[in-house]
């Protein structure tokens, strides 16, 4: 004892290193200072000369997106094969192979891509370096604080774990770069015909959902919208296919939808699907199958559209150059952003947000979705930059904050629901923490919040069908006002839309009032003449006069 140091004698930080480095002798590690950065070996090579014999895999988002952006791959000369929509299965494989903590859509996209090539693996024979020589996989890729920005490190991390270590996983930028080999020319050419491709991909996708959503929910013959749905599709992707004409697929289209007979006096409250990107887009097991629950609920669902995202990604970047040109302090040129024509950059992002909303609204006339508007990226940033700062970035960033408002403010949606992934960080942690405060601003607001785990659907089940009772009668109390407010009873307005009235036509869409459809197809009733639909004693009981401008 009288050998052992006194705590004046003992030098505590000194005698912890001696330990750590007998400690690194003795189990044979090297010191910090000569360590190397470890760097994952990546295999992203895919050249002109692999295109031949390679097949790229591809899915995860709507069935229309993915169908049509497999056709027009195929028009570019490429090969590609159909995974499959992602699904509980997928899940398994995900959880299986992949990271812990990770949220819902990883495991359900990085499984739904290791299945596929269990399957080919297993059952169809092919051997794991055959697959990793043959296959590659297309997906999109981000940054930020949202945990998309680690997916194709996920992919290659279960995918080795599966027995396909050096499987190519190609990441297609947000930005719109490709993340892949460069030297020998690219195996996926991304030129003007690939972004025209996904241009048009896009465009009819979103339109042909939202045609999807606004006729089903009042067909009068079940299963009708699916079909001529189903036509559509097979239509469009030929024509993407062989390169043909798209306007005369449109028209086709809109011959395929006009048949379908509808009853829009049904009351159908509306709801407004938003939140994380991939959980309120896709329309299987990985967000309960959600938007079909609503339609059997009886509810008319407003979903969110992948042109949206983009105009989205356009007003960021519009944001932020504004904003840099602004920091001269931190830049030598004139206007910030040294080396950027500052001035040349905004019209270009301009120019390209109007050729998106053109293209769109001119196809829409043209496949016969009326009344549909693309949002407003400054209206909604204005309206939420006072709750969710405009320069905080991940998911959909202030959006989910001023689209609720807005829904509420223009009358829009009788319900909000968003949905995410469990844990999702800008939507879960973030925007629902203001949504709170919405919600005492606005008490009207019916707004609940939903997190995907790819279990518990009973849960999630039962808590839509208790706001959504509430938001049926939100939209019975406005049939109730407009009925009042017209003169008319419920069945002199079927009566007119059932006796050769154009507001009777599937593709026909009453000028906005109400959120509910009935509701607007009421005043849309009150305001025309209507002698020549009604005999004259249902006519002489009108009170058009009643009726305040529409709202628009």
């Amino acid at each position: 004892m009288a050998n052992l140091p006194t705590n004046e004698d003992l030098d505590l930080e000194l005698e912890l290193s001696r330990f750590e480095q007998d400690e690194r002798k003795r189990l044979g590690l090297s010191n910090e200072d000569d360590a190397d950065q470890w760097v994952e070996p990546i295999n992203d090579s895919f050249t002109a000369s692999q295109r031949a014999h390679t097949t790229i895999l591809m899915g995860g988002l709507t069935l229309a997106h993915d169908r049509f952006g497999r056709a027009m791959l195929k028009g570019l000369g490429y090969q590609v094969e159909d995974m499959g929509y992602p699904d509980n299965e997928s899940l398994r494989f995900g959880k299986e192979f992949g990271n812990r903590g990770q949220c819902n859509p990883t495991y359900f996209c990085v499984g739904n891509l290791v299945k596929y090539l269990t399957d080919l693996r297993d059952n169809k024979g092919l051997s794991s370096k055959e697959i990793v020589d043959h296959y590659v996989f297309l997906t999109v890729g981000a940054c930020g604080p949202c945990r998309l920005g680690s997916w194709v490190t996920e992919y290659r991390k279960a995918l080795r774990d599966a027995g396909f270590d050096g499987f190519r996983v190609l990441t297609f930028q947000q930005n719109g770069n490709l993340d892949q080999a460069t030297g020998e020319e690219l195996g996926l050419k991304i030129d003007r015909k690939y972004f025209l491709g996904v241009f048009k991909s896009v465009l009819l996708g979103d339109l042909l959902n939202a045609m999807t959503y606004r006729l089903r929910p009042y067909e009068i013959e079940r299963g009708t919208t699916d079909a001529a749905l189903a036509r559509c599709h097979d239509i469009v992707a030929q024509a993407l296919e062989s390169n043909s004409s798209l306007l005369k697929a449109v028209y086709h289209c809109r011959k395929e939808l006009a048949a379908i007979k509808v009853d829009r006096t049904r009351i159908r409250p509306k709801v407004a699907v938003i939140g994380e990107f991939w959980a309120m887009t896709t329309e299987g097991d990985g967000n309960y199958k959600l938007q079909r629950f609503l339609e059997e609920q009886g509810a008319e669902v407003d979903s969110q559209s992948i042109t949206a995202w983009i105009l989205y990604v356009l007003w960021q970047a519009r944001y932020d150059t504004a904003a840099r040109a602004k920091l001269r302090q931190a830049d030598d040129a004139k206007l910030g952003l040294s080396g950027v024509d500052v001035r040349k950059r905004l019209l270009t992002l301009w120019l390209a947000d109007k050729l998106f909303r053109g293209a769109f609204q001119g196809l829409a006339h043209g496949i016969g979705l009326k009344g549909y508007h693309l949002p407003d990226m400054e209206k909604i940033a204005k309206t939420a930059h006072k709750h969710y700062n405009n320069h905080l970035r991940g998911g959909e960033g202030h959006m989910e904050v001023g689209k609720v408002i807005l829904n509420v403010l223009n009358n829009k949606s009788n319900m909000t629901l968003s949905i995410k992934p469990f844990g999702c960080m800008p939507s879960s942690s973030v925007s629902d923490g203001i949504q709170s405060l919405i919600t005492d601003m606005y008490p009207e607001t019916i707004f609940l919040p939903i997190e995907t785990s790819g279990d518990g659907a009973v849960n999630v089940y039962s808590r839509i069908q208790m706001q959504l009772f509430k938001a049926k009668k939100n939209a019975a109390r406005e049939v109730e006002l407009a009925l009042e407010e017209t003169g008319l009873t419920m069945d002199e307005v079927k009566a007119i839309a059932t006796k050769g009235s154009k507001i009777g036509h599937s593709l026909y869409r009453s000028p906005h009032r109400a959120a509910c459809t009935a509701a607007d197809l009421i005043y849309d009733a009150g305001r025309q003449s209507l002698r020549r639909f009604l005999p004259e004693g249902i006519a002489s009981r009108l009170r058009p006069k009643r009726l305040s401008p529409s709202a628009g």
